[in-house]
């Protein structure tokens, strides 16, 4: 190698080692910033001052020069870290430390229950299908209507933010007695882990209270929901319908929080069948008559998260109901063996010990019934409302129409089908994707209304215009291309039903407030006519027998007064 030659790869090696040098400063430099975990940037973005606990990993020597650096006042030890409590303005010097490459929140982790699962409630919590920020009901108020709640609970701690007690007898200053309560407070608090519970307790020890007592609980959460941000009730109560809704007082007081902006949640009752096992119509009981009121039904989900073998509870109560022929329930959730909370001392641990789990304070229960299922709606609709300020009118809509349909069950059984908690949150926040990755996608009737392409898996929503109205295109599984579908707040019309407050009107079945009308069946508030029976207020009549108040003719037997 000639002189000139070992100067010129000198040159070049230098002017390498230099441009290595350039880079690894201007990498340095881009780096500068640690990586957040999107909490912590959020809290950033929104300058929140208030102290929060991160996750550093660093060595034992690094860690102690960052807690003398910032002031940061150490809670945990690690073996990779620690965990280091820091004020808004901490975090942000932390955050650009170019000793520090990343740094975590101390955030909840969650079991996952079969419940939340089968309702998509975990993945509107967080992750890739929750969009910018994940959706616990965070700042919503939800109030329960019960036999209290047990504050004490580790799983209710801090989450029970006011309890009084409507009883005759207030003693007890709210404390539940019976169980039923803390384990609907339960089941509100494990789908929307963000929400805060109000407990008004309107039923004693073994479980009864009088109707005036639950008015006036209704009526102090209508008073003060500014207040606490109220924005859904949980009714999971009620007495056999004894009068019109028009005149009956707890369905008065459902329309009352309903105008009032708060969403009411109401179990539809536990009468879908004899004690012999054979099913029942018109169970649903009172204020699940009310119309305002979001009625749910009872889904036994085989205790598995997949929603595909799910079918109805049989206990669960099915509408039209009584008197008024009111078309209810408006969906099912999952309502069979449920574990929540309840209080180890109380009524319902005590009668049936073989249901309970866990120790001491921490005792959890089976349950199984639609109270627990109007527990589960007023989760979800916490989770809806943290999605996008709703009018209860829009919620109960939106959720109606993005449930799934429960293979073997009718509308009196299942309403408009089987909550669903993501779909319902996709299209509130107008993201397709987000109700695409739900099973709904799969029913192509059913998903092309909420205006899914299914010829590549694309999903489209072609326009949103806050619940004013909302058309999409229908792309059918063989992809011929149908009549579109109009969606306002008082009707859903399509190629093959309509909607509205007063009618559903399929291609196989008319249904109002007054009447049922299927291919097989009319229903009136004064006849049921099917294939096989005529039945008024004043005769039965099927293929073997004529049954009127004076006679009864069978194909054996003439009987008169």
């Amino acid at each position: 190698m000639t002189h000139s030659q070992r100067i010129q790869r000198l040159v070049m090696v230098g002017g390498l080692s230099f441009l290595q040098l350039l880079l690894a400063v201007s990498v340095e430099a881009g780096q500068r910033r640690a990586r957040l975990s999107r909490d912590l940037a959020e809290r950033l973005a929104a300058r929140a001052e208030a102290p929060v606990d991160v996750i550093v990993t660093a060595g034992e020597s690094e860690l102690e020069t960052l807690v003398t650096r910032y002031g940061a006042r150490v809670k945990k030890r690690l073996r990779t870290g620690a965990v280091l409590e820091l004020t808004g303005g901490q975090l942000s010097d932390l955050s650009e430390d170019a000793d520090v490459a990343a740094v975590s929140g101390d955030v909840p982790v969650r079991a996952m229950s079969v419940t939340t699962v089968a309702i998509g409630a975990d993945r509107v919590w967080g992750g890739p299908s929750a969009g910018a920020r994940g959706l616990t009901g965070r700042n919503i108020g939800v109030a329960v209507i019960d036999t209290g709640v047990d504050a004490r609970h580790p799983r209710l701690a801090s989450r029970v933010a006011v309890s009084l007690d409507f009883t005759d007898d207030t003693r007890g200053r709210g404390r539940d007695e019976n169980g039923h309560g803390t384990h609907v407070a339960g089941l509100i608090a494990e789908v929307a882990p963000g929400a805060h519970i109000v407990s008004l307790k309107a039923m004693g020890a073994d479980g009864s209270g009088q109707t005036s007592s639950v008015l006036a609980a209704f009526d102090w959460a209508i008073e003060h929901r500014r207040q606490w941000n109220i924005k859904v009730i949980n009714v999971s109560l009620g007495h056999p319908i004894l009068q019109t809704e028009k005149d009956d007082p707890l369905c008065q007081a459902v329309q009352r929080a309903t105008d009032a902006g708060i969403l009411v949640t109401v179990a539809a009752g536990n009468a879908g069948k004899t004690l012999e096992g054979t099913p029942i119509v018109s169970g649903v009981s009172s204020p699940g008559n009310a119309p305002a009121a979001l009625t749910v039904g009872a889904l036994n989900t085989l205790q598995t998260p997949q929603r595909s073998d799910d079918v109805m509870a049989t206990y669960s109560s099915r509408g039209p109901t009584m008197i008024d022929g009111v078309l209810k329930p408006e969906l099912v959730a999952p309502g069979n063996r449920l574990v929540s909370a309840v209080p180890r001392d109380a009524f319902l641990p005590r009668t049936y010990p073989e249901r309970v789990s866990g120790r001491g304070a921490d005792a959890q229960m089976e349950l199984s019934g639609t109270s627990m299922s109007a527990a589960v709606a007023a989760g979800a609709a916490a989770l809806l409302l943290d999605a996008r300020p709703l009018s209860p009118r829009e919620a109960k809509l939106l959720l109606q129409f993005t449930s799934s349909r429960v293979a073997g069950s009718g509308l009196i059984e299942a309403g408009a089908g089987s909550l669903n908690i993501l779909a319902a949150v996709g299209v509130a926040r107008g993201r397709a994707d987000m109700a695409e990755e739900t099973e709904i996608a799969n029913e192509p009737q059913r998903a092309s209304l909420l205006g899914y392409r299914h010829d590549a898996g694309i999903t489209t929503l072609l326009s949103f215009g806050g619940f004013a109205t909302i058309w999409t295109s229908l792309l059918p599984a063989d992809h011929a291309v149908s009549s579109p579908i109009h969606w306002s707040n008082s009707i859903v019309w399509g190629e093959a039903m309509v909607w509205t407050d007063a009618m559903v009107w399929t291609d196989t079945m008319v249904w109002t407030d007054a009447m049922v009308w299927t291919d097989a069946m009319v229903w009136t508030d004064a006849m049921v006519w099917t294939d096989a029976m005529v039945w008024t207020d004043a005769m039965v009549w099927t293929d073997a027998m004529v049954w009127t108040d004076a006679m009864v003719w069978t194909d054996s037997m003439v009987w008169t007064d």
